[in-house]
């Protein structure tokens, strides 16, 4: 069963298949060889119109020697939406809490009267009793904090995975190791990689941002931590194309399906260095508008890195 307009959850997960199917250069009939799926299989998997097997997105990560972990993430959660398993369970009504707290703290029956000499061991009871409510009572409490603890875990990966793209993680989320949260790629090394699966597009910088005469939205970013630039479009239209160069060679991303042109769509970066001024040109799809600010050669914009 497939669906026309891909859920952010597919889309995205699509978006990462396609830079992977990129890096390994194999066509779809290529890709049909080296694994077990067909080649109309594929076409549906990176269009987003439906949710890959967990196999085929493990072939591809292997196909681009890319590791499964985060495409496995998206995976998870687009597979998720897509079968429903993402609805939340249903929370206790108050009623029943209330129902609940009152049974427990309901009093016990009047005991008999008991002999003087057995007094002060009776006395004892009831405290005991309390104690053993208040037990109970915080335990439950601790069973609800820690649902909750997993609630917002979630919400947070989600946030970050499908809605938040590069921007940073919240300071309130508990704090990885540093191997988990930093770049995967310094300098050199990240020329020509993508920002997301690099990490270097957690808390950048906006060096520049430009609205097209179309109405697309570009921006020009920047890591310091990994030394390189790269720019990113939205609101865009399949054929819109974006280049950025810097001191080495042009980066460029096309949009080429519907699902890229309803999420960011990111460069490929470029090494750059502090005072590197790094230019973006935007060049419609055919038959798109121009404002005159093209030159022949689309429309650009530039910024300086700091």
């Amino acid at each position: 069963m497939t669906r026309t307009t891909p859920s952010p959850e597919r889309a995205r997960l699509a978006a990462s298949l396609r830079d992977l199917r990129a890096r390994t250069g194999l066509s779809m009939v290529g890709l049909a060889e080296r694994t077990a799926f067909s080649k109309s299989s594929w076409e549906r998997y990176l269009n987003g119109k439906s949710v890959p097997p967990r196999d085929a997105v493990r072939e591809l990560c292997r196909l681009a020697s890319e590791p499964e972990g985060r495409c496995l993430a998206l995976w998870e959660i687009a597979e998720s939406e897509w079968s429903g398993r993402a609805a939340p369970a249903p929370a206790r009504s108050t009623e029943t809490a209330q129902r609940t707290d009152a049974a427990a703290e309901a009093p016990s029956t009047v005991p008999e009267p008991v002999p003087p000499e057995h007094v002060a061991r009776e006395a004892s009871a009831p405290a005991s009793r309390d104690d053993t409510r208040a037990g109970n009572r915080g335990a439950a409490v601790a069973v609800l904090a820690s649902v909750c603890a997993v609630v917002v875990g979630g919400v947070a990966i989600t946030l970050f995975l499908v809605l938040g793209q590069d921007a940073p993680r919240s300071s309130s989320s508990a704090s990885p190791s540093a191997s988990a949260t930093g770049p995967r790629c310094r300098g050199a090394a990240c020329e020509g990689r993508n920002p997301m699966d690099m990490k270097c597009g957690v808390g950048p910088q906006t060096l520049a941002s430009y609205r097209t005469a179309s109405g697309a939205m570009l921006e020009l970013r920047d890591s310091r931590t990994c030394g390189t630039s790269w720019a990113r479009m939205w609101g865009t239209r399949i054929g819109d194309r974006l280049e950025v160069t810097a001191d080495g060679r042009p980066r460029s991303a096309e949009v080429e399906t519907e699902a890229d042109a309803a999420a960011y769509v990111y460069t490929p970066m470029t090494t750059t260095r502090s005072g590197t001024v790094v230019r973006a040109c935007f060049r419609p799809a055919p038959g798109g508008e121009s404002d005159g600010k093209s030159d022949g050669k689309g429309e650009c914009f530039e910024g300086r890195v700091r």
